[in-house]
């Protein structure tokens, strides 16, 4: 028995040693956030986004990124689209359901699907979210937003599918318009390079040993969403989403030139963590 109980205390203590481990990374992050991102003079210009970085459900503070745009954009119908969602608590829409916003999410894992009728029953249920269990190519893609009867000019597009994000979001663009695009770009092709991967349409990224061979690089979608009439207004602080604005938005609202040069960011995966408690929704109310 005694032999047991010095096992468990052995446990406690090995586990207390790594949270401890934890707060001190969760320290040295905030420190390298405020020193050399959120304290930095490039982060101040005022039309400048990644500084209204903000993490609710989002993978990195794209939540506060997106709501920034629209502040200064405005809404129209409130609709979005997102593909690559994974299981419902970590993307760049979720938050949006909370503020009303509608929208439609694809998803082709069998378990996230399971995973979001469970948790984000209460929106399926209200209809303000379709969820559609499809594997996504560039040659399906506007079928499918055609099938859930998504309008031509959306709010907001997400794209992250760890391969053919710039074939697929390409594809949608000959006959959709959303007013905002988030995308995911290979930062580690680094800011001058428009490097793709070569289309296939069977593409899956690995599971087991991810690896660098995926997606597009940052310039390589900057020259698409010119080409489609769209301009990259900012990238996150992880080095992942980059995000485009329709040119008939953009005025005088956003850091110029929109170029990969001017708004990259290189991979900082270091920064990714989940922030706070464990995220699950619910329904809120605003009490009166």
């Amino acid at each position: 028995m005694r032999a047991v109980f010095r096992r468990f205390l052995r446990f406690l203590y090995a586990l207390s040693y790594h949270i401890n481990l934890l707060r001190i990374s969760d320290i040295a992050i905030e420190d390298y956030l405020a020193r050399y991102l959120h304290g930095a003079a490039r982060y101040k210009e005022p039309k400048r986004l990644p500084a209204h970085e903000f993490q609710l459900f989002s993978q990195s503070g794209a939540d506060g990124i997106i709501a920034e745009i629209f502040r200064r954009i405005g809404v129209t119908n409130r609709t979005f689209v997102e593909f690559g969602v994974g299981n419902g608590l970590e993307n760049n829409t979720t938050a949006l359901l909370l503020h009303g916003w509608s929208g439609v999410w694809i998803e082709a894992s069998r378990k996230n699907n399971k995973e979001i009728q469970r948790e984000l029953n209460i929106f399926i249920s209200e209809r303000k979210l379709t969820v559609i269990p499809q594997f996504i190519t560039k040659d399906n893609i506007v079928s499918l937003f055609e099938q859930a009867g998504v309008p031509r000019e959306l709010d907001l597009v997400s794209i992250d599918i760890d391969g053919n994000d710039y074939w697929v979001w390409d594809a949608l663009l000959s006959r959709y318009a959303p007013r905002v695009s988030v995308v995911e770009y290979n930062a580690l092709l680094g800011p001058s390079l428009p490097w793709v991967m070569e289309y296939n349409p069977a593409h899956v990224r690995e599971s087991v040993v991810v690896t660098s061979y995926y997606g597009a690089s940052l310039k390589a979608l900057e020259m698409l969403g010119t080409k489609q009439g769209y301009s990259l207004v900012s990238c996150d602080f992880l080095g992942m989403n980059a995000f485009f604005v329709r040119d008939d938005l953009l005025e005088d609202r956003f850091c110029a030139p929109y170029s990969a040069e001017n708004h990259f960011e290189p991979n900082r995966l270091f920064l990714y963590r989940r922030n706070g408690q464990p995220r699950k929704l619910g329904k809120f109310v605003i009490p009166h």
